[in-house]
């Protein structure tokens, strides 16, 4: 019994001591060379260097790290070519799965004079060490602790030397995002590993529009009876996404438990990290029970390439000395790292021994023994080139046999890669990779290191993948709550508009054309949805849409059910499905019929089509003039005359009664084009006053949004719809000129009471409802302007609700079959208004219709121009009036007047194309004639001269 108190005295006195060591000496204090005392110094280079190991020997990760970190050692001292002829001592230390323990081995281990310390593997004793080794600037090499917060700079001397969890928890956030899975449970150990990792899990599935739903959290030491009570719980929940994340020694038991429970069947999926293929991976043969229970489940393995050093290793593993049995058992990845941590110190040490570091160490007078103490705090003392050493050790580039071993700014190995596993039959099967590099592949990592990263939803891949149940079909993710409770639907409570949803005697509770919709979509779902309607609303008048949506968010309800108009307000708190009807804000107002108009003839055009019209009419009459002026005597006579043929002609074709012939081939092309252009104006023009004499015309005082909006007058809306916000936050409407009106019967009585007598000059509402109260009104009131708003009606879910998107597919179902169709004739037939309201202008035929026929004719016109005037200049350059210029030189001069020689020219032009074609001609013969008569002449002339005697 003494022998008990003492040992309880001397452990409660150890950490009370420890605590108040690490509260009173924060890291880095002792770093102030100035406080501490040299003890020993070394000039030269020592003979043997002392280095730690802390682990738990008696684990699945120690296992595999002795007899690695021991080849390592002897294969160091064995190579001539580093730390020339320095021999490394190991110390090994057990931890024995012990914080406290490990905290007294590591003190322990420090009055060795150790450099550097190899390990721990777990993350929890990783946390206290830390703080031993930061006081004394020991590197500390973990190959197995995968805490992502040690990366932190509260554990400046911490090296880790094995990818961090928070690359493995971003992995399995792609993999679940690669399979369209939203939510996930994660079952973890509580502890600094188990917490830690799952944090980051969560940060890195919010990235990608996922969520963890559940925390499901255990203590190591829990029994299989709480394991049990803890995995019926999360049954019950929706989804069936798992996500393992335990230790080796207690993660089968997760397991165990799920098969007993019947949770290792087809619809589940179950991810476990890194710790279920170590284990497996070392043991020789895993027996056939264990397997049967993880048939199906997706696991993640540190990837490491193969390279001739690593296939090296794998050849002396079964043959190593240290290994308490021959065979494959024991190794695991974590083997690896072990091994190259060792290689790590050993490289960094022979640097450090290069640049002329100096192993000292010194005594630090603030760790003194208290009076009683047996802590033999005095015998620790701080390593004076640890901080060289450690910086050391950040530099290091080399290739080990788990690959690269290079650090990042962030203390992290670069290019962290994991193999994506499904384990079935008696092994495992690997289904691609994942790296930091371009995520998802099912290509080696190391061969994309040489292309441009590419991480687009495209470029993901992995092989298929055989899930619990022995099914290939990817698992939808999640199932209803399996806790008894239906889903809870709200359906609106509405005064007017039954059609659309209403209560009912029903057992049901509801009836309308949006229960029925959802009845028929539900029905297509390949599994049951068990659901019960609640009315929302006093029935007194509508209720609230928005604040019904704000209670599908706040989880009053599951989900809601009716004629929801999807509005932007909404989608931000909830998720909808497809629409299931197109909808838009639409202007009801009275109308009367159209009084005749005594000008309704001018009606089938717009103005500016009558102008070109007309112009084009006097243009091709002006243009056949000009072709037939010169040979066709209908054409020709005095000024008055010739104007007066220009516009007969013109305006007579359009009746196709023009009396003059057209003589010319450029006349005639003309004409011809220009008829077929008239002949269509007037079909066009005919048909166009046909329909607006014939068809009824009616008229509102309303034309449509624009009309309401630069009005004053009081405009009526239903009671609870979204467009009392939209006419006053969009529109800029008074709220004091909206009326709520509840029901068609309201309707029908403001509308017939109008502005001036208490009721409203139009009504704002939604098309399926206008629809439905035009049908009763025997046209009476008719939609005046366009739909100035586009939406659609939905079903209402909470946020990432997977329900929507089956809903969603369901309803284009349900329409592509026909069957949207026929519910929507069974509820909402109604009589359609044929006549039109204020479309006069839009029948009206305008110059867009036209222009096509107005180009072709233009250019016909200005390339016969083009040719006749061609041909008349042609003429005039043969023909040249000698006489005639004589005569008139003579006259001018003697009357001593002055005019230019290019007016002249240009009267002489007019007065030549003024002539007729058979003058030209005759001038021009007569020209030709008086010519060859004065050659002639000439040549006689000559020949005279030369015969007559000189």
């Amino acid at each position: 019994m003494e022998e008990v108190l003492l040992i309880s005295r001397f452990i409660t006195r150890s950490l009370i001591l420890l605590s108040l060591c690490f509260l009173c000496f924060p890291p880095g204090v002792v770093c102030d060379t100035g406080n501490v005392s040299t003890s020993s110094n070394s000039s030269s280079k020592p003979k043997v260097i002392n280095i730690g190991a802390l682990f738990t020997l008696n684990s699945v990760l120690g296992e595999a790290a002795k007899p690695a970190i021991q080849a390592a050692v002897d294969d160091v001292n064995s190579d001539p070519t580093i730390l020339n002829g320095v021999q490394l001592k190991l110390l090994i230390s057990d931890t024995n799965c012990s914080g406290f323990i490990g905290t007294m081995e590591a003190l322990q281990l420090m009055e060795s004079d150790v450099v550097a310390a190899i390990g721990p593997q777990s993350s929890g004793i990783a946390h206290v060490i830390s703080h031993v080794v930061n006081e004394l600037h020991v590197p500390l090499l973990s190959f197995g602790a995968t805490d992502p917060t040690l990366s932190s700079m509260q554990y400046p001397y911490f090296l880790r030397t094995t990818p961090s969890d928070h690359f493995q928890m971003y992995a399995i956030a792609d993999i679940v995002d690669y399979y369209g899975w939203r939510e996930v449970i994660a079952i973890f150990v509580d502890d600094d590993y188990g917490r830690s990792g799952i944090s980051v899990l969560g940060d890195a599935l919010a990235k990608k529009r996922a969520k963890i739903s559940y925390k499901a959290a255990f203590s190591p030491g829990d029994t299989e009876s709480k394991i049990n009570d803890l995995l019926v719980e999360v049954n019950l929940m929706e989804s069936r996404v798992y996500v393992v994340h335990v230790n080796p020694h207690t993660g089968l038991n997760i397991f165990s438990v799920a098969k007993a429970l019947n949770m290792m069947g087809s619809g589940y999926v179950w991810i476990a990290t890194d710790w279920l293929p170590s284990y497996l991976d070392s043991k020789d043969a895993v027996d056939s029970n264990t397997m049967n229970i993880l048939q199906g489940v997706i696991a993640l393995r540190h990837y490491t390439p193969d390279t001739d050093l690593k296939k090296s290793f794998m050849s002396k593993w079964n043959t190593l000395k240290y290994k308490g049995s021959a065979g494959h058992a024991g190794f695991n990845s974590y083997a690896l790292y072990a091994y190259d941590s060792v290689w790590l110190a050993a490289h960094a040490l022979d640097g450090f021994l290069n640049e002329g570091g100096n192993l000292s160490f010194s005594y630090d007078p603030k760790l003194h023994d208290t009076n009683g103490s047996m802590l033999h705090l005095a015998s620790l003392r701080v390593f004076n080139g640890g901080e060289q050493l450690l910086q050391t050790l950040l530099r290091m580039n080399f290739t080990g046999v788990s690959g690269q071993i290079q650090f990042d700014p962030d203390k992290h190995l670069v290019h962290p890669a994991y193999d994506v596993l499904n384990i079935v039959g008696t092994g495992t099967r690997r289904i691609g990779y994942w790296s930091n590099y371009s995520h998802l592949s099912v290509v080696p990592p190391e061969s994309l290191y040489t292309k441009p990263p590419n991480i687009s939803t495209g470029s993901q891949h992995l092989y298929s993948v055989i899930w619990p149940g022995d099914t290939t079909s990817t698992p939808r993710g999640w199932v209803f709550p399996n806790n008894g409770q239906p889903l809870r639907i709200a359906v609106p409570n509405r005064v007017g508009y039954k059609e659309f949803a209403s209560k009912d005697k029903s057992p049901q509770g509801v009836r309308g054309y949006c229960i029925d919709v959802f009845e028929a979509a539900i029905s297509l779902l390949p599994y049951a949805v068990p659901h019960t309607y609640m009315l929302y609303g006093d029935g007194k008048r509508n209720p609230s849409y928005n604040e019904l949506v704000r209670r599908v968010a706040q989880n009053v309800y599951d989900a809601a059910v009716g004629d929801i108009t999807i509005v932007t307000n909404r989608t931000k708190i909830v998720d909808f499905t497809q629409p299931y009807m197109e909808s838009g804000l639409v202007v009801v107002a009275p109308v009367k019929e159209a009084k005749s108009n005594p000008w309704a003839f001018l009606k089938p055009f717009t103005a500016e089509m009558w102008l070109v019209t007309a112009m084009f009419f006097l243009f091709v009459g002006a243009v056949v003039w000009i072709l037939e002026h010169r040979i066709n005597s209908e054409f020709r006579g005095p000024p008055r005359r010739q104007l007066i043929t220009i516009c007969w002609f013109s305006f007579s074709t359009m009746f196709f009664s023009h009396r003059e012939n057209t003589v010319s081939t450029l006349g005639r092309m003309v004409l011809i084009i220009w008829l077929f252009v008239v002949l269509i104006i007037n079909s066009s023009y005919t048909a166009s006053l046909t329909s607006i004499l014939t068809v009824q015309q009616l008229t509102s005082g309303i034309q449509g949004i624009d009309s309401l909006i630069s009005s004053t007058e009081p405009i009526g809306i239903q009671d609870g719809s979204f467009a009392l916000n939209y006419l006053v936050d969009e529109l800029n409407i008074a709220q004091s000129r909206i009326v709520k009106l509840k029901n068609p019967e309201a309707y029908l009585r403001a509308l017939k009471l109008g502005p001036k007598k208490g009721g409203v000059a139009a009504i704002v509402d939604e098309l399926p409802y206008v629809e439905l109260f035009l049908s009763n009104t025997n046209c009476l009131y008719r939609i005046v302007g366009p739909e100035f708003t586009k939406s659609g009606w939905g079903f209402a879910f909470q946020r990432d609700s997977p329900l929507a998107v089956d809903m969603s597919t369901a309803i284009l179902q349900l329409s592509e079959n026909g069957d949207l169709q026929k519910i929507h004739n069974k509820w909402l037939t109604h009589s359609d208004c044929s006549s039109q309201v204020n479309q006069v202008d839009e029948n009206q035929l305008s110059l867009n219709s036209f222009w096509g026929l107005f180009l072709i004719c233009g250019i016909a016109c200005v390339l016969a121009l083009t040719i006749f005037c061609c041909r008349v200049f042609t003429q005039y350059r043969r023909f040249s009036p000698e006489d005639e210029e004589s005569e008139i030189e003579t006259i001018e001069l003697s009357r001593s007047s002055r005019r230019s020689i290019r007016s002249t020219s240009f009267k002489q032009i007019i007065d030549f194309v003024d002539k007729k074609e058979e003058e030209i001609k005759e001038m021009l013969k007569r020209k030709n004639s008086n010519s060859n008569k004065q050659q002639t002449s000439i040549h006689s002339f000559s020949d005279g001269q030369a015969s007559s005697p000189s």
